[in-house]
C-alpha cells in the first residue's frame, strides 16, 4: 500500500546539478527517517544522505559540501539537491523511508524503484 516514487534523474555533465524528489504515498502510519542510497555499477549499494523527521541530516563523506538532503513533512516528500556532480556520482539512486510509531517503534521500511543518474566527463 505504501509507495515511494523518485523523479529528477537523468544525464548531466560534470560540474552540473540535479534535484531528486521522492514522494511517499499510501497507508503509512508515520514517516521517520528518510534517505537516499545509490548503487554505482559494479559497486555495492551505499548511503548517500538521510534526514530524520526533525530535520537532522547525515551525509556520506564523498558528497559532503556538494549534496543537500531536505524534506517537506506536509508533502511526505524528501529531496536531494546534487551540485558539482562528478562521474563517480553515476548510479541508480533509491529513496528510502522508515515507518515508525516513535523513535524506537519500527513498523516497516520502504524503497522506491530507483532513478538513473549519469554524469559525463
Amino acid at each position: 500500500q505504501v509507495q515511494l516514487v523518485e523523479s529528477g534523474g537523468g544525464l548531466v555533465q560534470a560540474g552540473g546539478s540535479l534535484r531528486l524528489s521522492c514522494v511517499v504515498s499510501g497507508n503509512i502510519y508515520s514517516i521517520g527517517a528518510m534517505g537516499w542510497y545509490r548503487h554505482p555499477p559494479g559497486k555495492p549499494r551505499e548511503l548517500v544522505a538521510d534526514i530524520l523527521s526533525g530535520g537532522k541530516t547525515n551525509y556520506a563523506d564523498s558528497v559532503k559540501g556538494r549534496f543537500t538532503v531536505s524534506r517537506d513533512n506536509a508533502k511526505n516528500t524528501v529531496y536531494l539537491q546534487m551540485n558539482n556532480m562528478q562521474p563517480a556520482d553515476t548510479a541508480i539512486y533509491y529513496c528510502n523511508a522508515q515507518e515508525v510509531v516513535s523513535t524506537t517503534g519500527w513498523l516497516g521500511e520502504y524503497w522506491g524503484q530507483g532513478t538513473q543518474v549519469t554524469v559525463s566527463s
